[in-house]
């Protein structure tokens, strides 16, 4: 592994109990002379180390001090290497080395256990399931956001009698309901003796100022629900 050069890299320990933690204690000083054994052998320079002493292997990483520290130094210095003795001084937590690792991998960051350098980035079984664990639990929770934000708007609608919120039909829109009835009728009356095409009313529209809001003519499928739109825009 000596051709990766000179690759700086940040060293990060973890303590759980305060029973180990001090100077007459071993725990500090083996994953520090283990990390640093390994650094030499495979080329990275340890610019830095953060330590969390006395702190649960099963807490969420970012509830650390001294991970905290840590990433925040990464994000803002381009470092973007850490290196930790095992797997389990990172998280004993499957859960919580999964989405520790998830969140790090997705700053463009490098977790290497340095007993085990594949361990984040072997595609076991255990790994898969808990991504989809993670994933299933994730769109569970935005469904029961959306769910949750349905039932606000649809009992301030029932107390208002005003729709609330929510993504606008195209006859709220501003001009929506001239711009409904234009797309019906260049779509009802043929040019030719041809009737337009959805693509056809779409360019129609844009050429009388209608535009979606990034600015660009309506997709055949927005120029369709216009369309559907036959007792609003009437």
């Amino acid at each position: 592994m000596s051709n990766r050069g000179n690759i700086k890299a940040v060293a990060y320990l973890r303590t759980s109990s305060a029973a180990n933690v001090g100077q007459d204690k071993d725990s500090e000083r083996r994953q520090r002379e283990t990390i640093d054994a390994y650094a030499g052998a495979a080329g990275y320079e340890i610019v830095d180390s953060y330590y969390d002493a006395a702190v649960s292997g099963a807490d969420a990483v970012t509830a650390r001090p001294g991970f905290s520290a840590m990433l925040e130094r990464l994000l803002s210095n381009g470092v973007r290497t850490i290196l930790v003795e095992t797997a389990s001084r990172f998280a004993r937590d499957l859960i919580v080395q999964e989405t520790g690792h998830g969140m790090l991998k997705a700053r463009g960051i490098d977790l290497i256990a340095v007993d085990s350098p594949d361990s984040f980035v072997a595609d076991t079984p255990t790994a898969r399931l808990i991504r989809q664990v993670l994933g299933a639990v994730s769109e569970f929770e935005k469904a029961m956001l959306v769910e949750k934000l349905r039932g606000a708007r649809e009992r301030k609608r029932r107390e208002t009698g005003k729709k609330v919120g929510g993504r606008k039909n195209y006859t709220e829109l501003n001009g929506g309901q001239d711009m409904v009835a234009l797309a019906k009728k260049l779509h009802r009356y043929p040019v030719n003796s041809k009737r337009r095409s959805l693509n056809d009313v779409a360019d129609a529209l844009a050429e009388a100022g209608y535009l979606s809001s990034a600015g660009k003519p309506f997709t055949r499928m927005a120029v369709s629900r216009m369309l559907e739109r036959k007792h609003e825009a009437n």
